[in-house]
C-alpha cells in the first residue's frame, strides 16, 4: 500500500506521518499494510528513519511533479496549503498553491485511473460574512477571504471528481488547530497557539485580538485522529456530498488564557500581552465560532472534551510534561 502526504513538512504532516508509520493495520477498506509512505513538501520533510518513509521535495504547483509524486498511490492526504493571512496578502501565490495545486493533484489522480482515496484538509474559513448564530451542516459556503474561497473551490472539485468516479474523496473542514508546536506562521490564527505555547515555554506572547473573541478549536491529537478516521470510512458514509465539518470546541480567547492560568499558574498567564491589531481582529472576527456538526458526530468524529484537555495534551506531547 502506498500513501502520499502533501504538506508533510508541516507540523500536522509530520504528526500524521508518525501516526501512519505506527499503525499495525491498514485503514479500513485497504487489504495490504503500508509499504511506502511518501512525504512531500516544497522543502523535503525530515527523514523519519523508517525504511517505508520517503521524503520528497515537490512543488504542488508543478503539474508534472505532482503526477510523478502520486503515481500508483492508494491513499493521499492533501495538507499542502498557503495559510490564511499569507494567501490574503499574496493573491497569486495563494491561488497557485491552494487552488491550482489542488487541481494539479486531482488531475494527476484522475490520470492514474486507480480511483484512489483522497482526504482533503479544508477549513471552516469556507464560511464568513453575515452568518447565523450557529453553523449547521446545511449552511451555505460564504467565504470572505481568498484562503476560504480557495478551500471552498477545492471542496467542490473533490466532490465533483468523486461524483465522476475519478477519486474517492472526502473533505474535512478543520477548526483552528491549537496548540501547534514550533514557530509562529503567517496564519491569522497563529496567535491562538502562541498565547499558550510561548508562555508555557517561558516566553512572552502577544495576543492581537480582544478577550471576548470566540474561536472554534480542535487539538492536534484530535485532528490526526480525524484524518485517520476519514481515511477508513467507506464512500457510502459520505454519500453524494463529500464535505464534513469536524466537531470542535467554541472558546473565547479570554477563556483560553484563564485556562492557561488554571493549569500553569498566574506567572505563566501573565506572559500574555494584549495588543489588539485591527487587521487580525477583522479576519478572525469574520470566522464562524459556533457550530452544530451533527453529521460529523454521527460519522464518528470527535471533539476535545475541554480546552484544559487541549492545554494538557500540549504539555504532555510537546514539553515532556514540564512547564517553564
Amino acid at each position: 500500500m502506498k500513501i502520499v502526504i502533501t504538506g508533510a513538512g508541516g507540523f500536522l504532516g509530520r504528526k500524521l506521518s508518525l501516526a501512519l508509520l505506527g499503525r499495525q493495520t491498514p485503514p479500513a477498506g485497504f487489504d495490504h499494510p503500508l509499504a511506502e509512505l511518501v512525504g512531500a513538501d516544497l522543502m523535503p520533510p525530515p527523514d523519519l528513519r523508517d525504511p517505508r518513509f520517503h521524503p520528497v521535495a515537490c512543488d504542488i504547483g508543478d503539474g508534472q511533479a505532482v503526477r510523478e509524486l502520486v503515481a500508483d498511490a492508494d491513499l493521499v492526504f492533501h495538507l499542502a496549503a498557503i495559510v490564511s493571512a499569507d494567501a490574503e496578502a499574496d493573491f497569486d501565490r495563494g491561488m497557485r498553491v491552494n487552488l491550482d495545486g489542488t487541481r494539479n493533484l486531482l488531475e494527476a489522480l484522475r490520470a492514474g485511473g486507480r480511483r484512489p482515496r483522497l482526504v482533503f484538509a479544508s477549513s471552516v474559513a469556507v464560511y464568513g460574512g453575515n452568518l447565523p448564530e450557529t453553523i449547521t451542516d446545511t449552511t451555505h459556503l460564504t467565504p470572505q477571504t481568498s484562503y476560504g474561497a480557495q478551500k471552498a473551490a477545492g471542496e467542490l472539485l473533490v466532490n465533483d471528481y468523486s461524483r465522476k468516479g475519478y477519486i474517492d474523496g472526502r473533505s474535512l473542514r478543520l477548526p483552528t488547530i491549537v496548540v501547534r508546536a514550533g514557530e509562529p506562521n503567517l496564519a491569522a490564527s497563529t496567535f491562538a497557539s502562541s498565547i499558550i505555547r510561548e508562555p508555557l515555554a517561558g516566553e512572552e506572547a502577544v495576543c492581537p485580538v480582544t478577550p471576548d473573541t470566540a474561536m472554534y478549536l480542535l487539538s492536534p491529537r484530535r485532528v490526526i485522529a480525524a484524518f485517520l478516521h476519514a481515511a477508513g470510512l467507506p464512500a457510502s458514509a459520505f454519500g453524494g456530498w463529500r464535505s464534513v465539518v469536524l466537531p470542535g470546541l467554541t472558546v473565547t480567547v479570554g477563556e483560553m488564557v484563564e485556562t492557561l492560568r488554571r493549569v500553569a499558574g498566574d506567572k505563566v498567564a501573565a506572559r500574555v500581552r494584549w495588543e489588539p491589531e485591527a487587521r487580525i481582529q477583522a479576519i478572525v472576527a469574520g470566522w464562524p465560532a459556533r457550530f452544530a456538526p451533527e453529521r460529523g458526530l454521527s460519522m464518528g468524529f470527535a471533539a476535545d472534551t475541554s480546552f484544559e484537555e487541549i492545554v494538557r495534551a500540549h504539555i504532555e506531547d510537546e514539553l515532556g510534561g514540564r512547564i517553564a
